[in-house]
């Protein structure tokens, strides 16, 4: 927290100590998003620029991750409409090597059956680890509509595991 407060004050040593603490939560949460190595990569520069211009903004320094994580998460979704998502075909699936790892494929399915607002909670409260409190402070939304959006998510994903396990199309591992 001190960091964070002394790199709003305008340290330059404190930011760049900030963005190396957070950078493998920030190349993660692009990854997730971006599904490629070399675009994680550049987003996370992007977004270390985009950080260093907004530092100022930043109200609680309590929260620093938890910002640098929405950057990262508005970034990599204005790459991803622009974009227009590659539709992916099975020689593409081939050559990145996804071809076995079906859970993997069984998760990301999953996962694009939830809206946009779904996916960001999903993400953030098990991927990035971040309390249902910050989560409720950065949208501006009461605790306990968050909790019932992600137990709807939860409940979501689980229905279409359960689907899926009943129609054969896969097994609990």
């Amino acid at each position: 927290m001190e960091l964070a407060e002394k790199a709003i004050a305008g340290n330059d040593d404190a930011f760049l100590s900030l963005m190396l603490i957070h950078k493998d939560a920030l190349y993660r949460t692009a990854l997730a998003y971006l599904k490629n190595e070399g675009d994680a990569l550049e987003s996370v520069q992007e977004v270390t620029f985009r950080a260093y211009e907004k530092i100022h903004s930043l109200k609680k320094p309590e929260y620093a991750k938890t910002w640098l994580v929405r950057i990262m998460m508005n970034y990599c979704r204005d790459v991803l409409q622009k974009q227009k998502r590659l539709i992916v075909d099975e020689e593409t699936v081939l050559q990145h090597g996804f071809s076995e790892d079906y859970t993997y494929l069984e998760v990301e399915e999953a996962m694009a059956k939830l809206t946009e607002e779904q996916r960001e909670l999903i993400h953030m409260k098990y991927l990035q680890d971040v309390k249902i409190k910050e989560i409720a402070e950065m949208s501006s939304t009461p605790e306990g509509t968050v909790k019932t959006r992600l137990y709807k998510a939860l409940k979501s994903l689980r229905s279409f595991f359960d689907d899926k396990e009943e129609k054969g199309e896969i097994r609990r591992v």
